[in-house]
């Protein structure tokens, strides 16, 4: 590994658990451990699987004003609705630029007098200068000390109540702050894998104690990138700078349900966000584009990147896949990728380019698998 990659505080108990370890987003990850991507996977969907996500970049937003100023302050550069957010919850949003396009996705969580932001790896410098330039009246605190994991699955909640009682309280999108014999747990019932479960910000001196704790119950594995990749892409999320990016939109991503009615044409704070009168116009008109599910037949995944056509021979491509894998729990190869709109209805028959030979791929329902989260 490069000396220049970054660590988590949870590093070393990673290769005390035997993790391939890999770079990614200027980290040394785990990609898997000994039990395998694919019973990782499945263990994610049976039992619980924990997660080591303290890559991510975690910020505190505050206005002198209080929560209101914050929040109309973030909302000049997200489409999302953050004045009706109530207290103790939280929404998905996007950065948008001036084109309309999505330059990282993110969770934003109203949390007493301020906001607490979750960003991707990759892009958090990038998130944290555009806050700074952007949000002038406001400080955007960076969260150093504190590690954050993700525990999800249907046994989630049965091993967490163990440590921390009130989680079982806790809706889906419910954030809350609460004592533990780790010391103070920022928790939100939210994750990306399609399962119930929790995202955890735990100091950094306690993380390892904490993650030793969740790992000791038998219904806890510890989970890598890979599987982490596969279980999101089953639950038809997307992965920013695959999926999603600065030249796709909202609309065209099939993520039109984070804009809030508030947010759109003819709603009470109607625009006001980067890029606001392309994606009004898409959501009112439609978009060129749409990110859809795709079924390869047979049982080779379709890879990003792959070409797709819609004759078996000839023809020009007509859109590309931009994620793909086999899919342990549909017992599949599944792929999702962008289609012309017209060819975007559930049931078209597409071809993709393998290794110089097509192969039927047709578009298909997402998720791949349901969604289990707690209403």
């Amino acid at each position: 590994m490069s000396d220049t990659l970054r660590r988590t505080p949870l590093h070393a108990l990673h290769l005390e658990l035997g993790a391939k370890m890999v770079p990614f987003a200027g980290y040394e990850m785990p990609v898997q451990y000994p039990l395998g991507v694919m019973k990782e996977h499945l263990h994610t969907r049976d039992e619980a699987g924990l997660f080591d996500v303290s890559h991510m970049g975690q910020l505190i937003v505050r206005a002198k004003d209080g929560y209101e100023a914050a929040a109309r302050a973030l909302e000049a550069l997200v489409p999302v609705d953050l004045l009706g957010l109530g207290a103790g919850r939280q929404r998905y949003g996007v950065f948008t630029n001036e084109a309309g396009g999505i330059l990282d996705d993110l969770m934003i969580a109203h949390r007493d007098d301020h906001l607490f932001v979750v960003v991707n790896a990759a892009c958090k410098e990038a998130d944290i200068a555009h806050m700074h330039a952007a949000m002038t009246g406001c400080a955007v605190e960076v969260i150093t000390d504190r590690a954050l994991l993700a525990l999800q699955g249907p046994r989630a909640e049965a091993v967490l109540t163990k440590l921390v009682p009130e989680v079982a309280g806790m809706r889906f999108m419910d954030v809350a702050v609460l004592a533990s014999d780790h010391g103070e747990l920022w928790i939100s019932r939210s994750g990306y894998t399609g399962e119930d479960g929790f995202e955890i910000s735990v100091a950094n001196d306690s993380a390892e104690a904490f993650a030793r704790v969740l790992l000791a119950h038998d219904e806890v594995e510890p989970i890598g990138l890979g599987a982490r990749d596969s279980l999101r892409l089953e639950a038809g999320l997307c992965l920013y700078g695959n999926d999603i990016d600065s030249a796709t939109t909202p609309v065209e991503a099939g993520l039109a349900w984070a804009i809030q009615k508030v947010r759109r044409g003819g709603g009470a704070r109607a625009g006001g966000f980067p890029g606001a009168n392309v994606i009004l116009e898409q959501l009112e008109n439609g978009a060129p584009r749409r990110r859809v599910g795709l079924r390869p037949e047979g049982r080779a995944p379709m890879r990003e990147g792959t070409e797709l056509f819609d004759q078996a021979e000839g023809g020009a491509s007509v859109g590309r896949v931009t994620s793909g894998a086999y899919g342990p729990t549909i017992g599949a190869p599944m792929s999702m990728g962008y289609v012309p709109s017209e060819m975007a209805e559930t049931g078209t028959k597409l071809y993709g380019e393998v290794r110089g030979k097509r192969m039927p791929v047709n578009v298909a329902k997402m998720p791949f698998t349901p969604a289990n989260f707690k209403r």
